[in-house]
Parts: C-alpha cells; sequence; structure tokens
C-alpha cells in the first residue's frame, strides 16, 4: 500500500504547484490590468479624453493626442500582414508536397531557427540596410518608413504564422491527402484545393496571433518608422506606433499628460491584446467542434 501512498502524495503536490502557478499567473495579468487602468484613468474623463483621444500630439500647445500613433499601429500591423501572411501559406504548401522533401525539411529548419532571433537583431540589420536603400530607390524621405518597417516586421512575424500553420495541417494533411490521392489530383491541387480551406479556421487563428505579434513589437517600430505622430498619407511616410510611443514617452519623462499617454497607449494595447487572445481560443474552439 505505501507505493499508492507516494503517488497520493504526489499527484496532491503536483496540484498544488499547478494550481499555485496558475494563481500567480491570473494575479499578474489581473496587476498589469489594474495597474494601466489606474495611470490611463484620465482618458476616461471628459478633459482626459479630449486632449488625448485626437488627432494632434503637439505637447507645447497642450494636446497629446495618440490616436495617430494608434493608425501607425494598425497601419504596419496589416502592411505587415499583408505581406506575411500569403508568404507564409507558401511556405507551408511548400514543405506539404509542392517542393521536395529534402528542400521543404531544409526549408522548416530555418523557420524554426528564424524564431530564436531577438528582434533587436533584426532591428540592427534592417537599420543599416533599409533606409539607404529606401532613399535610393524612390529619391525621397528619409527612408524610415511605413514601408520598411512593415517589410521587416513581416519577415519578423513570418515564422509564427507558419509554424502555426504547419501544426494545424500536421493533423489534416495526412486525412486529405489519402482524399486528394483517391481523386488523383495533384501536390498543388492537394494543397490550395482541399488543404487550404478545410484549414480556414487555423489560417484565421494564425493571422491573428501574427497580427498580435506585429502589434506587440516595440524595437522594429521604434527603430524602422521613423517615430513621426502623423497620420501616414503614403507608404513612404513615418509613422508612430502605440510601442514606440510608449518607448519614447517613457525615456523622456515621468509625470504629466505625456507621461499619462504612455499608460493610455497601454492600456489600449491590453485591451487589444486580450481580445487578439479571446478570438484565437473561439478560432480552437470552433475548429475542435469541427473536428
Amino acid at each position: 500500500m505505501r507505493p499508492f501512498a507516494h503517488s497520493d502524495k504526489g499527484d496532491l503536490l503536483l496540484r498544488v504547484m499547478l494550481g499555485t502557478a496558475a494563481a500567480i499567473a491570473v494575479a499578474a495579468v489581473l496587476s498589469i490590468f489594474v495597474f494601466l487602468t489606474y495611470f490611463a484613468m484620465p482618458i476616461f474623463s471628459a478633459e482626459g479624453a479630449a486632449r488625448m483621444l485626437n488627432w494632434e500630439w503637439r505637447p507645447n500647445a497642450g494636446s497629446y493626442g495618440i490616436l495617430p500613433m494608434v493608425v501607425g499601429s494598425l497601419a504596419l500591423s496589416v502592411f505587415a500582414m499583408t505581406l506575411a501572411l500569403p508568404t507564409a501559406i507558401l511556405v507551408c504548401a511548400f514543405a506539404y508536397g509542392i517542393g521536395p522533401g529534402w528542400l521543404a525539411r531544409a526549408v522548416m529548419a530555418v523557420v524554426n531557427l528564424m524564431t530564436g532571433i531577438p528582434t533587436i537583431v533584426y532591428a540592427f540589420a534592417a537599420v543599416v540596410t533599409i533606409p539607404p536603400l529606401l532613399r535610393r530607390a524612390f529619391e525621397q524621405g528619409t527612408g524610415f518608413s511605413l514601408l520598411g518597417a512593415g517589410c521587416v516586421l513581416a519577415v519578423l512575424v513570418l515564422p509564427t504564422i507558419v509554424l502555426v500553420i504547419d501544426s494545424n495541417w500536421r493533423g489534416l494533411a495526412p486525412v486529405t491527402g489519402h482524399t486528394s490521392a483517391a481523386l488523383g489530383m495533384s501536390a498543388t491541387q492537394h494543397v490550395f484545393g482541399i488543404l487550404v480551406p478545410v484549414s480556414r479556421n487555423g489560417l484565421l487563428a494564425a493571422t491573428v496571433l501574427g497580427f498580435g505579434r506585429a502589434l506587440g513589437d516595440t524595437m522594429i517600430a521604434l527603430m524602422l518608422a521613423g517615430n513621426v505622430p502623423l497620420v501616414p498619407d503614403s507608404p513612404l511616410d513615418s509613422v508612430r506606433a502605440l510601442t514606440a510611443h510608449i518607448g519614447v514617452v517613457m525615456s523622456l519623462e515621468v509625470g504629466g499628460p505625456g507621461w499619462q499617454s504612455a499608460f493610455a497607449s497601454g492600456f489600449i494595447l491590453l485591451l487589444v491584446t486580450a481580445a487578439i487572445s479571446i478570438t484565437v481560443r473561439r478560432f480552437r474552439e470552433r475548429e475542435s467542434s469541427d473536428a
């Protein structure tokens, strides 16, 4: 009977440890939410909302509008996803039968390697190459622009999207492969005719996760987008993202409306991130129910 007693004690200890870890995680998230909400309280007042939720960032004139930064974050994320998502689908299609097996394995190995590269490495490598190239190519602007930052962000989020799609296709490909083989379909027809439509929920989840990764990046937006708090008129214009705005403001001042605008930006990012997490969870639940 003694081994069973030890097993019961071990199970109890494991449950306590897991419960404690879960409680700590929940407490940490709630603490961050309360912290940001407290310091972002000015935007919930009429005066604070008028001062921060407008389209002009002119601290010398008493205007601390963060809406241009909201547009900048969304523009960067959408631009990056427009490039990254089709590329990720093509990479996965290449790995799932369109390309040779040995090359497909090499491509996926490179993608896995890319996930471990720090963001600052991407940003540092890009900041000395992309802006000069854009200046020479278009002969206007500084090169620190929505276009340059969006392209590098696409490279950053590409591995995340590829791995999510790969995880989804890994369970579907064997089943759909038998169906396509029975119908005499080619590898290309199998991927784009069956696998892609069947995995639409997984593709949506990959899109949402990639968008969240792009939205939350700081270093690329800070070093490559130009940090101009204006709504862009073209991809060659400079923009400032919410994450970059937080970094800039927190490095320059403590206290005052400008400092509070950084917390308001963080609060908006937290709400968007929470919405993304809920959306991904629903996609996965829907995918599980469909399976």
